[in-house]
C-alpha cells in the first residue's frame, strides 16, 4: 500500500504536491448523468414524435385532451426535465472547454444554468396548466 501511495506521489508535479491537488473525481458523476439523460431521452423522444405524428390534423381540443391524460402529461414532464437537464450538462462542458477567461466562464455558466432552469420550469408549468 505504501508503494502505491509513493508511486502516485511521484506522478504529481511539484506544485501539485505542494497544493495537494489531485483528481476530484467529480467528472464521473457528470459523465454518468449526461449518459443517463441521453438514454432516457431516446424512448421519450421517440414516444413524443410518434404521438405528434399520430395527431396530425387533430383539433386543439383533442391535443389538449391528450396532454391532460395522466400518462401523456407525466411523460411530457419527464421529457422536458430530461431535455433541459441534458442540455445544461452539455452546455457546461462546452463552456468549460472553450471559454478561457474565468470571469466570462463564470458568467456563461450562470446564464446557461438560469436559462435552462427557467425554460424547463416554464415548460413543466405549461404542461401542468393544461393537465390540471
Amino acid at each position: 500500500m505504501a508503494d502505491a501511495a509513493r508511486r502516485q506521489e511521484t506522478l504529481r508535479s511539484a506544485l501539485g504536491r505542494v497544493r495537494g491537488l489531485g483528481s476530484a473525481h467529480a467528472g464521473v458523476a457528470h459523465w454518468v448523468a449526461q449518459r443517463l439523460t441521453a438514454v432516457a431521452l431516446l424512448p421519450l423522444t421517440l414516444w413524443f414524435v410518434v404521438s405528434i405524428v399520430g395527431m396530425l390534423g387533430a383539433s386543439q381540443a383533442e391535443v389538449r385532451a391528450w396532454i391532460a391524460s395522466p400518462l401523456a402529461s407525466v411523460l411530457l414532464l419527464l421529457l422536458v426535465a430530461a431535455t433541459f437537464h441534458h442540455l445544461s450538462l452539455g452546455l457546461q462542458v462546452v463552456i468549460e472547454d472553450y471559454v478561457h477567461h474565468e470571469e466570462a466562464k463564470l458568467a456563461a455558466q450562470i446564464a446557461q444554468k438560469f436559462a435552462c432552469v427557467l425554460l424547463g420550469v416554464a415548460g413543466c408549468l405549461s404542461i401542468l396548466r393544461i393537465a390540471l
